[in-house]
């Protein structure tokens, strides 16, 4: 991870920790059951079922890796609410699925409007240089962060 990166992503962890911890649960965001399935038609149907869908470890409430926080906080500064998570430490078939399906080896994976983005240092790299917010705007999703620039803008 470059340093700027790793910067990022450490302030992101920390101002994760600091931000009350148990209200990341946003009115639509799901902890969403796999069904116990890694078969590539399965996970297809999973990652296609919703707009934004993000395989972590953990839950987005308590996640049990720093990537998959770091993760779980940029799409909550973004205001991303609806989306489904799957926790692929309730699975190991999931967890050996999300990473065969995708051909990439690390979780989290994040996936928009079924396809694959990427992982952490994708999504945060993506936040940083504004390619979320348009990718979110294709998705229909505007950005909680366009909103707080016109608020700063105004002052």
């Amino acid at each position: 991870m470059s340093g700027t990166l790793g910067r990022a992503a450490a302030a992101l962890l920390r101002w994760g920790r600091g931000a009350g911890g148990g209200g990341l649960r946003g009115p639509g965001v799901r902890a969403a059951s796999s069904g116990g399935s890694g078969s590539a038609e399965h996970l297809d149907a999973l990652v296609k079922k919703d707009k934004v869908v993000v395989f972590l470890k953990g839950t987005p409430e308590q996640p049990q890796c720093g990537f998959s926080n770091a993760v779980v906080q940029i799409l909550r500064l973004h205001g991303v609410r609806d989306y489904a998570a799957y926790n692929v430490l309730d699975d190991p078939q999931l967890r050996q699925g999300i990473k065969d399906y995708s051909n990439w080896p690390t979780i989290p994976q994040v996936y928009l409007n079924g396809e694959f983005v990427g992982g952490c240092d994708i999504l945060l790299q993506m936040h940083q240089n504004g390619d979320l917010v348009e990718e979110l705007k294709k998705l229909g999703i505007r950005s909680a962060l366009l909103d707080e620039k016109k608020d700063q803008d105004s002052k």
